[in-house]
Formats: C-alpha cells, structure tokens, sequence
C-alpha cells in the first residue's frame, strides 16, 4: 500500500525555549504560509486560539494566478515569472496585517513542499527559508494533497460550529485535480494511505483535453483563462442541475451498459471488467482511454453540432465521474469488511468545484448503499491551491509537534506520510 508523505519533518529537542512555546501554543498560534506548487503565487496568515473559547482567524489571504492563456495550460517559466514577480508584494502585503500579539512576526512559517513544479516549489520554498532564518522561527514543509485533504478542517475551525475540527479521522479522502487523482485513508494528521491512484493521467487534465477538443472555438476564445474544466460544465449544462437527468446505475452491471446515442456512439467505463488495468491488486483509475475514445469520436466528424458537442461533454463527465465513484464505493466495502469503516467522504481539489461531480458521487452513494455516508466538499473558492489551506495543515503538524529542517528541498513527485521523522 502506498503511503503519503512528508519528508523531512523531525521532532526536534525538547529545549527549555522551545518548551516554553509549546506552552504558549496551547492558548494561541501565528502562522504565514505560502503556496507557489504550480501557477497560483498564494500567501496566508492564520490564527489559532487554543483557549477556553477555541477560534480560528483567517488574518490574510491572496492568490495570484500567472496568466498562462497564450500557452492553452500550464507554462513552468511563465508560472515561476509569475512567483518571482508577485510573492515578495504578497508577504509585504501580508505582514501589515499581522495581528498584534505581542510579537511582531508569526510563531512558523508554513510552506508547500510538494507535489508541483520544482522551480515553482523552489521559489516558495526558498523564500520560507529566508523568512524563517531570519525571524529565527520553524519551518514545516507542507504535503499540498494533504493539505487539500485536510481543507474541510480549516473551513470547520474558521465557523467556530464546534471547539474539534471536522471532521474527524479517520475518513477517506477523494483528492481530484489537474495533476493529481488519488482516493486516500486518511487516518490521523501524517497517516494517509492511498488506496488508489491513477495509472496515466489526472481526471482534471483528462476533462481539460476533452474540454479543448468538444467546446465550440467561439466558446474557447470568450474565456480569458486556462479553466477548461469550468467552461465544459457550463457548456454541458447552461441551466446547471435542471440539465442533469441522471439517475445513477444500482448495479455493476448498470455502470457498464452503454449509453448508445442518436449520433452512433457509446462511451465505454473505464477499466469496465477490473478494478486495476495492471497486473496489481490495487485498485486504480485510468483517464487516458476515455480521452482517446472522445478524439475519435471527435475527429470522425467533419463537422460537430452543438447539440452533439453538449452530449460528448455531458457523457464523458458522466462517465469520468462514475469510474471515480466506483473506485470509492470499492473502497468503503473493503473497510467495512476489515471492520474500520469510515463516515465521511472528503472530495477536494480544482475538480471537487464541478458541481455535476457532487451529484453523480452523491446520488452514486445512495443507489449503492452508503446513504450515510457523508460527503463534504470544500468551498469553491478552496478546492483549487491556495495558501490558506497550507496554513491549517502546518498548523495541525506543528501543534502535534512537528517541524522541517531547513536543509529540506522541494519534493516535485511527493506522495503524502512522514518518512525519516
């Protein structure tokens, strides 16, 4: 079973100063956190009381997106320009809101590690050293997946509903990007177990290709960013649920039977007969099939109407979204077997704000019989990388006495458990 990983974290001595800040941490604690893992520059600043009345404070948060447009995704020079152009504004920015507690800088600094682009990574993780040496502060290095997984606790702590972040370990955790698919145990703060991942591509990157092949050219030049998953569902669904009319399948048997359409083409479920495409027992997801399969589809036409384009797009969401489902269904029978159910569904990334997924997953659920499962989505505004969230994790590893040392370097293909504490 793989695990997920934070590399580098160490539980350093007990030192009558350090001591005495742990001490102190119990009533309050100051963090600022920076993200720069792809092409968001995003900085935080975060407060964590920790006294009779437990509340949770969100001081600053800002995210620039580098204007990758020219490129139609992800460009690393453009987006590393980018960091280098707007993190130093955003912690000067940042730091005259300080909130005054006594102390003129924040107790660690929190920063993304990985996974991500390297010199992206380097860029934030450079500048976190720099502040660290010389505040004479912590540092923790955060796992991004992780933190994603951990959001819905950072939304649960700032509403003060109830002195415990939710929800609590252990619950899996259906972590869904443009880089990234993985259905995770999420069992303590550092102990997550990936239970699957994908064997090619992320769904986000698999919708984002469909997105560039099925939207009409008109539909893509009105948008002024790289967000091809957004514009594919507002495509494929203008009047948002009223457009849905899915009823979602009781059975194995129903998930495989195929849609045939009026236009003479029916998509196929991934990996329709096992649960992985290798010769490994673990389960896995595949999108790269499912992409091809819409090309084809795509380039047999010498010209594609829109209604057949808004079909195309609603069947290969529908289908993309199901072999999630599927894999997560999979996955709660596997732990009622073992006895260690769990009751919650974390679902978080850049592909958790697509609405369509939130009612295929939840109406898949009930038709198989885990209705009471319950499943938590970040807000929109969170599901994509930003420092906020880097901030509560750091926070959670900090207060449970963790810290990374300074010579660590970013971790571009981390997967997400502590290894060498």
């Amino acid at each position: 079973m793989l695990v997920l990983h934070s590399r580098c974290l160490r539980r350093p001595a007990l030192s009558f100063a350090r001591a005495a800040n742990l001490a102190h941490s119990r009533r309050k604690l100051l963090t600022l956190a920076i993200e720069t893992s792809c092409d968001d520059t995003s900085v935080a600043i975060l407060q964590k009381s920790n006294d009779a009345a437990p509340h949770t404070q969100l001081h600053f948060h800002q995210k620039i997106t580098a204007n990758n447009s020219a490129h139609g995704g992800v460009h690393p020079i453009v987006s590393l320009e980018s960091h280098q152009e707007n993190l130093a504004a955003l912690i000067s920015e940042a730091l005259h809101v300080l909130p005054n507690t006594g102390n003129s800088k924040p107790d660690f600094i929190s920063v993304t590690r990985g996974p991500g682009m390297r010199s992206s990574l380097a860029t934030g993780l450079d500048t976190a050293k720099g502040l660290a040496v010389a505040w004479q502060i912590p540092l923790v290095g955060v796992n991004h997946m992780q933190a994603h997984a951990l959001t819905p606790r950072l939304v649960s702590a700032l509403s003060g509903s109830s002195p415990n972040a939710a929800p609590p370990f252990p619950f899996l955790s259906l972590l869904v990007s443009g880089g990234h698919t993985l259905l995770v145990h999420s069992k303590e703060i550092c102990d997550h177990a990936i239970l699957a991942t994908t064997t090619d591509i992320a769904i986000g990157d698999c919708i984002d290709k469909i997105a560039r092949l099925v939207l009409p050219p008109d539909v893509l030049k009105e948008g002024s960013d790289i967000m091809y998953g957004r514009h594919l569902e507002r495509f494929a669904f203008p009047n948002g649920s009223a457009d849905y009319n899915y009823t979602a399948p009781t059975s194995r048997a129903e998930e495989l039977a195929r849609n045939s359409t009026k236009w003479g083409w029916a998509l196929v479920p991934p990996l329709a007969e096992t649960r992985s495409g290798s010769k490994s027992k673990a389960m896995e997801f595949t999108f790269s099939g499912l992409g091809s399969a819409v090309k084809r589809i795509y380039e047999g036409r010498e010209k594609m109407q829109d209604e057949e384009r808004i079909e195309l797009a609603s069947e290969s969401m529908r289908l993309a979204f199901e072999h999630l489902a599927s894999r997560v269904v999979l996955a709660l029978r596997d732990l009622r077997k073992k006895g260690s159910g769990v009751g919650t569904l974390v679902v978080s990334g850049g592909v958790a704000s697509n609405a369509f997924l939130r009612t295929v997953l939840g109406s898949f659920l009930t038709a198989r019989g885990f209705q009471n499962v319950t499943l938590t989505f970040p807000p929109v505004e969170l599901c994509t990388d930003n420092a906020a969230m880097i901030a509560w994790t750091g926070m959670e590893i900090y207060e449970n006495g963790w810290e990374s040392d300074l010579r660590c370097r970013p971790l571009p293909k981390e997967p997400v458990q502590e290894e060498n504490l």
